[in-house]
């Protein structure tokens, strides 16, 4: 693929993920409009829901990838359990933590998460431009973390802690399993699996896998019309419509980027948490919000390019990104996930 093709592709991937993160944003600020329903139960309908509409959509072509969806079966089980697994660490750690502190912890540690992930099993060179926005957004994740939680602390006592750093280890735990997901999602799509097809398969299971936790506990759901609204919103808007956008960049973007990239979901998720429920944010988490609007700033800026001797002036060299690989040494290795495959 030329440097200008590859730009362009990139380019696109990024507005997709972004467009998804602004979906993800207004998750947090739609559940306190559901008071009565718990974190596990908007959790387990919002992903669970979301995920089962994704698999249904896209059944004819996870039906047409059949065969190499069972090749790969080991990285639809492990995206799969990881899709289960996000959404109750998640939207309980916004409910322990606040929207602002859970949301930051969740998708602001996730790009050091997929950053390992594909620096040991896929052995991928991180970019001087990835290091440098990820600088960025971790550092202005911290300080909007740091200054939410300090707020937290001093205006309403000192019992508060213990449930806000229970929020941020789940948080964390949210981070783990969303670059996960996104890894296992982003592999079988650089194994030659149509993003749909791939998205709806671990999407799907994952749905399943939380439907026992939907029934256990969600009867509130359906107590009011607010919440039945707030519980189709949730399936319908942020997991349904953003979680096809997110499989459309990952198809253009590598996992870690397109964590990186979600970075704006807190910025979202603490300015709506400021603007509609009434959350204070303090100065250092406003300069964190600068930051993080830097980090994605650079992450998507186009790349430079320069002119090599005996190259025509029109012909730009993609300088920043890695070069083409084959299909089939996209993911070299797999280590536990080639097991699962081995043994399943």
């Amino acid at each position: 693929m030329k440097g200008t093709d590859r730009g362009r592709s990139a380019g696109i991937g990024a507005l997709c993920v972004l467009a998804a993160s602004l979906l993800w944003g207004t998750t947090g600020t739609a559940a306190t409009f559901a008071p009565d329903v718990g974190p596990l139960a908007i959790g387990a309908a919002a992903m669970g829901l979301g995920g089962l509409l994704q698999a249904l959509i896209a059944a004819p072509q996870i039906a047409a990838q059949a065969s190499r969806l069972r090749d790969q079966r080991g990285t639809v089980l492990l995206g799969a359990v990881s899709v289960a697994v996000y959404p109750l660490a998640f939207y309980s750690s916004m409910h322990l933590a606040g929207v602002a502190v859970g949301t930051v912890v969740s998708i602001g540690t996730a790009p050091l998460a997929s950053s390992l992930i594909e620096r040991v099993v896929d052995g991928r060179r991180l970019t001087r431009r990835w290091t440098l926005a990820a600088a960025l957004g971790l550092l202005g994740t911290a300080l909007l973390c740091v200054a939410e939680a300090a707020h937290t602390t001093e205006s309403t006592g000192r019992t508060s802690m213990a449930g806000t750093l229970l929020g941020i280890g789940l948080g964390l735990v949210a981070a783990a399993t969303y670059a996960l997901y996104s890894w296992a999602a982003h592999r079988l799509i650089t194994r030659q699996i149509p993003s749909r097809a791939a998205m709806g398969a671990v999407f799907g299971l994952g749905g399943l896998l939380l439907v026992p936790v939907l029934l256990a506990t969600g009867a509130p759901l359906i107590a009011s019309w607010s919440n039945a609204a707030v519980g189709t919103y949730m399936a319908l808007v942020p997991m349904l419509a953003g979680y096809v956008l997110f499989g459309w960049g990952l198809a253009h973007v590598p996992a870690s980027t397109a964590t990186t990239l979600s970075l704006l979901e807190p910025v979202v998720a603490a300015v709506l948490a400021v603007l509609v429920v009434g959350e204070l944010l303090p100065a250092a988490g406003w300069m964190g919000i600068v930051l993080v609007v830097a980090c994605l700033a650079v992450l998507t800026m186009p790349t430079p390019t320069r002119r090599t001797r005996g190259q025509p002036r029109n012909s730009p060299v993609d300088h920043d990104s890695s070069p083409p690989r084959k299909a089939a040494d996209a993911v070299p290795g797999g280590g536990f996930v080639d097991f699962l495959e081995q043994r399943l």
